[in-house]
């Protein structure tokens, strides 16, 4: 069994700052990624692709290049391909590597998990030729390959980064449908104080925007009624603007309507989680340092709220810092003198978070979706099916596994839970807080018979 002061639990912005920075401290540290590069979504394998498609991915996208390289500091072990799939009381954590079970423990854990796309379930969204846009961007970083003849569709600055990368690549995208409405925007203007405060954000999107313009891509603002074309696969997008049906012929749909936190790993241990209406979540309740309620956890990056990759990295070195704190590593007034230069970043850098979240909401139309529409996939569960649910007198997402296994599949609700809570919610007329979200239990992943027998348990320090 591994041991260590410090178990990082993703190997993202946050995870990487963190680890860093408790490196530096003298901690020992073992970083546990399921990826097998370090970079987690948003800096995915960022050492080899910035030399080949860094000017591509940009500015931003390079920047996760000294986290990475970062993970060289002393004390810090970096695992890749490490599957977590169970937390236990005192610290160890079970993970599957190079398909064999084994086991950790760490004085502290750190759960940097980041976030998950949120799903955007309209009619058509199962059929072949549909992806996420995040989906796409994985495509695009890893293997440099861009989906042709694609169609956009949702809300949220990622559209026009993702876009304006396959312009750049040669293979522009055949228009935008964007949700968002001319109201949205007007509601987001009480928040241009902090928008301004995040100017530079503003002007990257200004400059997305022209650059899509530049390269002749179409965009449709204020759609709704969204529905893939297609029978065996997608054919085309379907949408309701200022009143006119519009089809769009295309051969690959990207969905995309934001991203939530990933809360698997903290609800498995009971760390409390509450809705947040700005951003239509869950997000876990934190001190300011990243602590949750439950002895020696912490989060730190999206998986604690959405707030992008530099506050992720703002964040997790915080925790860290208050880790070397809680174990001797440093003082307190040692912390405190850095954490006070952190938390002015980490304010500016989430200055702009309420003008984009009320600027891009989710589309309504895949927060409760129409009745035919699939919202449990593994299972084929219907949005109709929940509401039959909710008559029959199902309160909660963890009844609604036993009234139609919503939530069972092989995602274990990861894609289907907010669906299920908020349609639930809207048939009984209780609050998400009320409604709740599926009960999570280990493992989190798969892991096989064959994964468990092959554990050992020689104690090896993660540092050496």
């Amino acid at each position: 069994m591994l041991t260590a002061d410090l178990i990082v639990i993703g190997a993202g912005p946050a995870g990487m700052a963190a680890a860093a920075e408790a490196g530096r401290a003298g901690l020992s540290v073992l970083v546990l990624d399921e990826q097998s590069q370090p970079g987690g979504q948003i800096y995915r394998d960022v050492e080899r692709v910035v030399p080949l498609r860094g000017d591509l991915l940009g500015a931003d996208y390079a920047a996760g290049l000294p986290l990475a390289q970062g993970l060289a500091e002393q004390g810090v072990s970096h695992l890749n391909g490490a599957v977590s799939w169970a937390i236990e009381e005192g610290g160890r954590v079970m993970f599957t590597r190079a398909g064999r079970a084994e086991q950790a423990e760490g004085r502290r854990i750190l759960l940097a998990t980041g976030a998950l796309e949120r799903p955007m379930p309209v009619p058509g969204w199962t059929l072949p030729g549909v992806m996420t846009v995040g989906a796409a961007q994985i495509l695009l970083k890893q293997s440099g390959v861009v989906p042709e003849r694609a169609v956009l569709a949702g809300s949220g600055p990622l559209i026009y980064l993702t876009a304006a990368q396959m312009v750049r690549a040669g293979v522009p995208p055949l228009a935008l449908v964007e949700t968002q409405t001319r109201g949205d925007a007007l509601r987001a203007a009480r928040h241009m104080g902090g928008a301004l405060r995040g100017w530079r954000y503003l002007l990257k999107g200004l400059g997305l925007m022209r650059e899509l313009k530049r390269a002749g891509v179409q965009r449709f603002v204020g759609a709704e009624a969204l529905a893939v074309m297609g029978d065996d696969r997608a054919e085309g997008l379907r949408f309701r603007r200022g009143g006119r049906d519009h089809e769009i012929a295309c051969e690959t749909v990207l969905l995309h309507h934001g991203v939530v936190p990933n809360t698997q790993a903290a609800r498995s241990i009971g760390v409390a989680h509450r809705w947040d209406a700005v951003q239509q979540c869950f997000s876990p309740v934190l001190d300011e340092w990243g602590r949750t309620g439950v002895e020696g956890v912490l989060i730190a990056g999206d998986g604690a709220g959405i707030g992008g990759a530099k506050a992720a990295e703002y964040a997790g070195r915080l925790a860290a810092l208050q880790v070397a704190e809680d174990l001797g590593a440093i003082t307190a007034h040692a912390r405190d003198e850095v954490a006070r230069h952190l938390r002015g970043d980490l304010r500016r850098e989430r200055a702009i978070r309420p003008f984009l979240d009320t600027a891009y909401p989710p589309y309504a139309g895949a927060i409760t979706p129409e009745d035919a529409t699939l919202v449990c996939r593994c299972e084929e569960v219907t949005a109709g099916d929940i509401r039959r649910f909710a008559r029959m007198g199902c309160l909660g997402p963890n009844q609604a596994k036993a009234f139609g296994r919503a939530g069972m599949g092989p995602c274990q609700g990861r894609y289907c839970g907010l669906a299920v809570s908020a349609i639930l919610a809207q048939e009984t007329g209780q609050s998400m807080d009320e409604t709740g979200y599926y009960r999570i239990r280990p493992p989190l992943k798969p892991v096989t018979l064959g994964e468990l027998a092959a554990m050992e348990e020689p104690v090896t320090d993660a540092a050496e």
